[in-house]
């Protein structure tokens, strides 16, 4: 068992399978996250309770945020389905993603309540009070993570901070304003260092140092001044970024503060290669510093479905994989050389049997390469030709990002040599030495695109620039499949494309794509600064509550 006994209980208490990417049966908001009955197994099962949701969202995650940009379509059912109706830019509160990861993320919080109310009054005949304190710590941190997920989201949100019915019956009908949201956020996190270890081998477990880089991270995005509910409004209907105002220099040195902790604390490293922080065999590397645990399918709450989805059918290039990236010309969006190529855009993939498929032109679109499960890693992928497990643990934090989080801030509030020291050491990782000469913001933002491809993070930073708008008005009608000759049969099986003839067998492939691709374009707008506040699990209308988002 690779797991120690924090993990294993949180799969016990996690019991619900789901069978496909989009299943939201465990959507139903609130449980309780178990009994107070005083010992330590069962007073540790009230704070996994709050983890067990969150392993439903690891996939999740990977269709609302990457198929709400120009980078990622989505094929997983019809285009009235979840994931296609985020491609396609036409988002509202009934889309199952919107709601999913709203309510299982209101479910952990809800949970984390629990065990927080419980275990300050709780007698127990065998918890020691470290005991009390840890448990305490990991709620508190996991209530931390999930509200900067939601606000960053969603925008402004409920604030739910007790188990106690009446009291929750007050909260969950108000939204709080966005420095409310941010400030509660700090204080969970900060309160949770307090009695968290310093460093935990095992990556699905918080510590000290993960909650420090969550602060890192949370600093970063609260100094550059999060849009408010009205500033949302006021550019709900344009198609022009808003303007980005100044940051808060102190927010954005407490950013590099966090940051420089966790870098100098000397637990984590970033690998030399980087094509070996992927895969089971290399969970819990000395990279990754916090991560969402998996089993698979039938085991935990859900598998991490990007380990499907984004390779959906292997060994059979013509069928449509679930989630994809937009265009071929991301093939070359990370320049030759660079070792984050290989696995951020997978063009073929080789096979134990000697078969091998070519997920590009003209047959398939280049696919995403970091989830996907190999028996060795390499220039040829190695792979099952079975349905994709979906036991992949998701990285949700890596030393990378604390490096990324840290050149910004100093970009930005002009410290030191303003990050290209920090930006130098992702950057030469992956280029074998080679350096960024000069820092500029063109520089940094590149960074993070070459370096978390698919990891959940583009949409989040594009908000965080004010680029959402420009980053899909600007490149998607400049990709292959956004021309004309993929919406008329007659043109496309005229197409060459670098000396291949065109399969007219694929036509009806990438007329949808250039469908999707013209969606984003024709209705990209303000108003995707967020997301709808969705349907609850029943149906019921939370946006009438609470007030909707703009737009929607």
């Amino acid at each position: 068992m690779r797991k120690n006994i924090f993990s294993v209980a949180l799969i016990a208490l996690s019991v619900f399978a789901f069978a496909s990417c989009s299943d939201d049966a465990n959507d139903n908001n609130g449980g309780t996250g178990g009994e107070n009955t005083g010992t330590t197994e069962q007073t540790r099962s009230l704070v996994n309770a709050a983890y067990g949701p969150l392993q439903t969202l690891s996939s999740s995650y990977s269709f609302l945020v990457e198929s709400a940009t120009e980078t990622t379509i989505s094929f997983e059912g019809a285009d009235n389905a979840g994931g296609p109706l985020v491609s396609l830019f036409d988002v509202q509160k009934d889309n199952s993603y919107a709601k999913k990861l709203y309510n299982n993320t209101y479910n952990s919080i809800a949970a984390a309540n629990t065990a927080i109310d419980k275990l300050t009054t709780l007698n127990s005949v065998d918890l020691t009070e470290d005991g009390r304190k840890l448990l305490i710590a990991r709620a508190k941190f996991i209530r931390g993570y999930d509200y900067f997920q939601l606000v960053q989201l969603y925008g402004e949100v409920p604030l739910i901070l007790s188990s106690n019915a009446a009291t929750i019956a007050t909260q969950n009908t108000t939204r709080k304003s966005i420095e409310d949201v941010y400030s509660q956020i700090v204080s969970d996190l900060t309160a949770a260092i307090e009695g968290l270890p310093a460093w935990d081998a095992n990556k699905s477990n918080p510590s000290q140092l993960a909650a420090k880089t969550i602060l890192a991270k949370v600093y970063l995005v609260w100094g550059q001044k999060p849009l408010t509910q009205d500033q949302v409004a006021a550019i709900a209907t344009a198609k022009v970024d808003p303007a980005k105002p100044a940051v808060d220099n102190d927010k954005l040195k407490k950013a590099i503060a966090y940051a420089d902790e966790v870098i100098k604390s000397g637990k984590y490293q970033l690998l030399p290669d980087f094509n070996k922080i992927w895969g089971v065999p290399n969970e819990n590397n000395a990279e990754v510093i916090f991560s969402i645990h998996h089993e698979g399918d039938g085991i935990d709450a859900q598998g991490n479905h990007q380990t499907h989805c984004g390779f959906t059918y292997p060994s059979d290039e013509r069928a449509d994989p679930h989630i994809q990236y937009a265009d071929i010309s991301l093939e070359k969006l990370i320049p030759d050389g660079d070792a984050r190529q290989l696995y951020s855009y997978l063009t073929d993939v080789s096979y134990g049997d000697g078969n091998r498929d070519t997920l590009t032109w003209p047959l398939s679109v280049v696919r995403p390469g970091k989830w996907i499960h190999r028996d060795n890693d390499g220039v040829n992928f190695v792979t099952s030709t079975a349905t994709q497990l979906n036991d992949i643990d998701h990285i949700d934090f890596r030393l990378a990002e604390v490096y990324l989080i840290k050149a910004e801030a100093q970009f930005y509030v002009n410290d030191g040599d303003k990050g290209l020291a920090a930006l130098n050491e992702v950057h030469a990782r992956a280029n074998k030495g080679a350096k960024v000469a000069a820092i500029s913001e063109d520089a940094i933002q590149k960074e993070w695109s070459y370096e978390f491809a698919f990891e959940q993070k583009h949409w989040f930073n594009l908000v965080r620039w004010r680029t959402l708008i420009a980053s899909v008005l600007t490149k998607v009608p400049e990709y292959e499949y956004y021309k004309a000759q993929y919406n008329d049969k007659v043109q496309f099986d005229a197409i060459v494309y670098n000396g291949v003839k065109a399969d007219p067998t694929r036509f009806d492939f990438y007329a949808k794509i250039y469908k999707h691709l013209h969606s984003k374009v024709t209705k990209i707008n303000g108003h995707q600064y967020r997301f709808p506040i969705p349907l609850d699990a029943n149906g019921a209308d939370r946006g009438e509550i609470i007030g909707q988002n703009p737009g929607y």
